[in-house]
């Protein structure tokens, strides 16, 4: 059965449908709520908050993307509320979940390892974090990271310009090396 009718069987509330999308994406979405939250309980209750919220609303999707990235996005949004209601800090990434999206900007010497990528971002400024994630970790556009953030796509811009700029000069003093 085709993801289009796994679908079409949710929005007429059947659960056995429901379980089988639920099953196909638990997993991903999950590995996107835990580059955001910092422990596995957080990720899994959000991941769950995000489902029932997609099932709650699955009317409204319309196809216009893969269903994948319509999830994601609510589980995103997910993310960020809970990050906003416990005020914490940001996520440990890990090392299997990241990927750094194709930036001609933003380069990083070879030699650079992952943890040492992980510790710079977490120590930019939260309104840093969240672009740069969001743009560099995640692949969101301009657009849409702004949407999520709820700010103009101009401070969108600067923030992850001065969040690129700041993780740069963090490698730099720490010596991992960034190239131009």
């Amino acid at each position: 059965m085709s993801t289009a009718d796994i679908i079409k069987k949710c929005k007429t509330n059947n659960r056995k449908a429901q379980m089988q999308l639920y099953k196909q994406y638990c997993n991903g979405m999950y590995c996107v709520a835990m580059r955001f939250l910092k422990n596995e309980d957080d990720a899994e209750d959000v991941v769950q908050e995000a489902f029932i919220n997609a099932f709650e609303k699955i009317h409204q999707y319309r196809g216009e993307v893969t269903f994948g990235a319509w999830l994601k996005k609510i589980v995103v949004h997910k993310c960020l509320d809970f990050i906003k209601v416990k005020k914490d800090k940001y996520v440990a990434l890990t090392e299997t979940n990241l990927r750094v999206v194709e930036d001609d900007d933003w380069l990083v010497e070879d030699t650079v390892t992952l943890q040492q990528i992980k510790f710079a971002i977490a120590q930019l400024p939260s309104k840093y974090q969240c672009v740069v994630q969001l743009y560099l970790i995640e692949g969101y556009d301009h657009s849409e990271t702004s949407g999520i953030l709820d700010i103009t796509e101009s401070a969108c811009r600067t923030r992850l310009l001065r969040g690129k700029g700041l993780l740069k000069e963090l490698l730099k003093e720490k010596r991992y090396g960034t190239g131009s």
